[in-house]
């Protein structure tokens, strides 16, 4: 058993959100990392944890939609940050994001 899992429930809690919140800063902190890229690399990006975060809050009988949630992980509406910081797709990211796919739908059948 790690020291983290003998931490008492509240003081868990608080590290965990603390360090998505970090998160959270970082993503915005580095807005040149696209979410293809992201997705391609991680399995996961801002959508994803907006996602996460709608489903925590369904959890728990909590009304938060995802474009509500997508504001908070944003920073701003998703709409005003596609338009400032999210470019097209390159052909290089497409062709890279079929390959993660095709990989782990294939490792699915496996």
């Amino acid at each position: 058993m790690s020291a983290f899992d003998e931490l008492d429930p509240t003081t868990r809690t608080e590290l965990e959100a603390a360090a998505f919140r970090r998160l959270l800063q970082h993503l915005d902190d580095n807005k040149d990392v696209q979410n293809i890229d992201l997705m391609i690399l991680a399995d996961f990006c801002r959508n994803c944890l907006s996602k996460w975060l709608v489903s925590a809050a369904e959890a728990r009988d909590e009304n938060l939609n995802y474009e509500e949630a997508r504001e908070y992980v944003y920073g701003m509406p998703y709409s005003e940050w596609k338009e400032l910081y999210q470019p097209p797709a390159t052909p290089e990211q497409m062709a890279a994001w079929e390959a993660h796919h095709a990989k782990k739908k294939a490792a699915k059948q496996g």
